[in-house]
């Protein structure tokens, strides 16, 4: 069994993979070729959001989203310490300093009810993250946002798909952010990520910052990036498209079955009202997780541990100035939580292998 089946999800769309693939060979635009046009076009009519603008990873769309706001040196961002290092990695990038604010118990998300006590005349941004595959609360942070008129940056790099009160992730904030990581539930075969918004001079900007700093070819007005998405990306990932609802709909069919299977053993994921959940991760908590790790391992399960260590437990964050108990309910986190395979290949019976042994090792 593996913890994500890539090799089935190939399987499934060879044919349109391979002739997409094939086609930009053929017409050897390899760089911005008309795939990737194609594919903001279907990114920002899926999300609902004017400008859909595709970038090299992640990791850049972040960086660029703070760029386009001009934020940098003396400025803060706030944001979680419970995450991947990217999220406060680009803050970083860009001379400002991460804030951190502590999650919620029932999401992992951002508590929202800390934030403004985390906002100081230095703040530039919000930048919450819609960990595991769904989102926070955007209608409290958006409000907080406007309250103190501040962007809102979503990094959404695990929740691309998501809903919440029948919007789409990537479409409710200033700008938002997702990742094209293999892994990620709409994956390429390499990296890659995208940008959203429905402002026009951030697209501008975005699009200027991506491609060195310029809109056209020898001049530049900005100081930008070589962010640029490869045409073959683009080309693996509308190979997969017509498939991706599809796919969403599985990961709630399973996401479900599991907790109806688990519930009664453990802490499983909890959907906050509103929301619909895309499993990049289905997290469990549990005690003597590296013990409990080891017994699905004895029998054929895979799992993972997302994450291990706090942002602020890092040590290349140790000049924040940040102590271990500042973030008790990430911190806590962090010691509990693994993830079990899921994907939307995942047999029924493998499925039923999984709660086995889970519960078993509960036992």
């Amino acid at each position: 069994m593996d913890f994500i089946d890539l090799k089935s999800q190939y399987q499934k769309y060879k044919a349109a993979i391979d002739e997409r693939i094939h086609r930009v060979l053929d017409h050897g635009q390899f760089i911005h070729g008309p795939e990737v046009a194609e594919l903001e076009s279907a990114l920002g009519a899926y999300v609902g959001c004017k400008h859909a603008i595709t970038v090299a990873s992640g990791t850049d769309s972040l960086e660029i989203a703070l760029r386009a706001l001009e934020i940098g040196p003396g400025d803060e961002v706030i944001t979680v310490p419970f995450t991947w290092i990217s999220t406060a990695e680009a803050i970083a990038l860009v001379g400002a300093k991460p804030v951190f604010v502590d999650i919620d118990p029932l999401d992992f998300n951002i508590a929202v009810d800390q934030i403004e006590a985390a906002i100081t005349p230095s703040t530039k941004a919000l930048m919450p993250v819609s960990l595991f595959g769904q989102m926070p609360d955007y209608d409290a942070i958006n409000a907080i946002a406007k309250k103190y008129n501040l962007p809102v940056i979503e990094d959404a790099a695990q929740s691309f798909g998501a809903t919440q009160h029948g919007r789409r992730s990537c479409g409710v904030t200033t700008i938002a952010s997702t990742s094209f990581y293999p892994a990620k539930p709409l994956g390429c075969y390499g990296d890659g990520g995208a940008l959203f918004t429905n402002d026009d001079n951030l697209a501008i900007r975005m699009k200027a910052i991506r491609t060195h700093g310029g809109i056209n070819r020898h001049f530049h007005d900005l100081v930008g990036m070589n962010g640029r998405f490869d045409t073959m990306q683009a080309a693996v990932i509308l190979g997969k498209w017509p498939g991706y609802d599809e796919e969403v709909l599985a990961r709630h069919r399973i996401g479900a079955r599991y907790t109806e299977l688990l519930k009664d053993v453990c802490e499983t994921p909890q959907i906050r009202d509103g929301n619909t959940h895309v499993y990049a991760q289905y997290t469990l908590r549990v005690p003597n997780r590296d013990a409990f790790a080891e017994k699905l391992k004895a029998v054929g399960i895979p799992s993972a541990v997302y994450y291990p260590k706090c942002l602020h437990e890092q040590p290349v964050f140790a000049p924040l100035g940040y102590r271990y108990g500042d973030f008790p309910v990430s911190e806590a986190a962090a010691l509990e939580v693994i993830s079990l395979p899921l994907n939307p290949f995942l047999s029924e019976s493998d499925q039923d292998r999984v709660v086995a042994a889970v519960r078993s090792a509960l036992a």
